[in-house]
């Protein structure tokens, strides 16, 4: 279970009994986290701080625990801001700030100076709030009473950005072949990325992962059949390719294990030795939440996999895309997202079905791959680009919409969505920020969860709503 540490600040100049009263909130505030976030993460409370000693080292075990994915911070009384910065110097784990108060009402009638020294968050979180500022330290700050449910909700949203933040600084990613020849937008600066989110992306020969995959049994093929059988309508005869697919995967699965990987990039221009693009494959691992993306775009298979594991536990769908074409009637413009096979089950409305069919790029033979229509309702498309001297996410608001007529012609996955706030500023504010083709849509995210993920990150947000206007359009061609 991931750890939420919780540090309460006060000072020792109001003596042992309002520390007593210090440490018996913290406690109970504790217990109380602990049953609201119970699954999701454990809250403990570390001793309190009351100089820069106890500051370090709470900060340094925040820091170091593998199991900890951020630290609260609440400052119960007055708590000089001096004494945290060392600490804080030393935290390298996401922080959020608890503006908030033990008592929810003033006790009116029997107020008196030591109520006051005791519960003066509003003077002592003010002061921390200045030196987390001016150590420029990206944070979150939730204000209000802690049992208040839009307080909860802001707690949690912080743990599921942190939660995926730590993910992210683990992730391993394996690029199979290089970026797509002559391709701009999926190139990125692998060594910046590593120390900016954390991602290790290193080159694996193709052969490497196809050598495993030659030694899969058929009994290892048996099994992950019955997993394709028991979630999936057969609706091919060509057996022998799902079989080959079913090779794939778990040739695939053997080389992430040994190499740790959680999220793979591969290119339709290197499939030396193997018979088929994998279809099948791809799409059954992002279901699993491992993170794709296609055309040597290890960006994307990067956010894909972070955005999933952000996404745990939500209702609602998270993965990988690509914008594809258009229906532009005017007033009614939608937009049929695909890929050429590697659509993620996550997307799914209904079971979905196996088919082999003929695929009109790649040059080898015709793959195995899922097909379903997608599902519907209020989402966000979010996709990162490198500018050169920074990296920037650009996050769309749009609508996950039922496609308006059958496709029985077309072999492959797809979602359609209308863009927000009309399809003209949508798509141009898109175009304007440099927004790739390359993207992970969801429904179970918020523009909200990316915002916070770009500000704990440092990374630049280019947000697009339904309260864009042609206005904002002049501002993003002056970026």
């Amino acid at each position: 279970m991931s750890k939420l540490y919780f540090v309460v600040g006060s000072q020792d100049l109001y003596g042992d009994e309002c520390l007593k009263q210090v440490k018996k909130d913290a406690e109970g505030m504790t217990a109380f986290f602990n049953e609201q976030f119970k699954g999701q993460v454990e809250v403990e409370l570390l001793p309190l701080v009351l100089n820069s000693e106890s500051c370090i080292e709470n900060m340094r075990k925040v820091s170091c625990d593998d199991e900890c994915i951020g630290v609260m911070t609440w400052m119960h009384t007055f708590s000089p801001a001096k004494m945290w910065i060392k600490g804080l110097q030393e935290l390298r784990k996401p922080l959020i700030h608890l503006h908030t108060q033990a008592n929810e009402k003033l006790p009116y009638d029997t107020i008196d100076m030591d109520f006051m020294n005791l519960n003066q968050a509003a003077h002592g979180d003010r002061e921390y709030g200045f030196i987390v500022a001016r150590l420029r330290i990206p944070h979150e700050v939730v204000s209000g009473f802690y049992k208040q449910e839009k307080v909860i909700k802001r707690i949690s949203r912080f743990i599921d950005v942190a939660k995926a933040i730590n993910f992210s600084k683990h992730l391993k990613v394996a690029s199979f072949g290089n970026n797509m020849r002559e391709v701009a937008v999926t190139d990125g600066d692998r060594v910046e990325s590593q120390i900016k989110f954390g991602w290790e992306c290193n080159y694996f020969a193709l052969g490497d992962v196809v050598k495993m995959m030659n030694e899969v049994t058929e009994q290892e093929i048996d099994k992950k059949m019955e997993e394709y059988t028991s979630k999936y309508t057969m609706k091919t005869t060509n057996i022998a390719a799902v079989r080959e697919q079913a090779k794939y995967e778990v040739g695939f699965e053997k080389f992430f294990a040994k190499h740790g990987i959680g999220a793979f990039a591969d290119t339709f221009q290197d499939l030396y030795g193997l018979k088929q693009l994998p279809g099948i494959a791809a799409q059954n691992l992002m279901g699993k939440g491992i993170g794709f993306g296609p055309e040597g775009d290890y960006k994307i298979s990067a956010l894909s996999a972070v955005l999933m594991k952000m996404s745990e536990g939500r209702e609602g769908s998270t993965g990988f895309i690509e914008d594809y074409t258009y229906d532009l009637t005017e007033g009614e413009e939608l937009e049929l997202a695909s890929h050429m096979l590697e659509v993620p089950v996550n997307f799914a409305k209904t079971k979905p079905e196996i088919d082999v069919l003929p695929l009109g790029i790649g040059g080898k033979e015709d793959p195995a791959r899922l097909i379903f229509d997608g599902v519907e309702g209020d989402g966000i498309q979010v996709t990162l680009v490198d500018m050169g001297d920074h990296f920037r996410i650009i996050c769309a608001e749009i609508e996950l919409v039922k496609q308006p007529k059958p496709m029985p012609k077309l072999p492959v996955a797809r979602i359609m969505y209308r863009h927000k706030p009309n399809f003209n500023i949508g798509t141009e504010a898109w175009c304007l920020a440099g927004g790739a083709h390359h993207s992970v849509v969801s429904t179970a995210l918020t523009t909200d969860d990316i915002a916070l993920f770009a500000r704990l990150t440092g990374t630049e947000l280019i947000t697009i709503t339904d309260k864009t206007t042609e206005a904002d359009l002049q501002k993003l061609a002056a970026y």
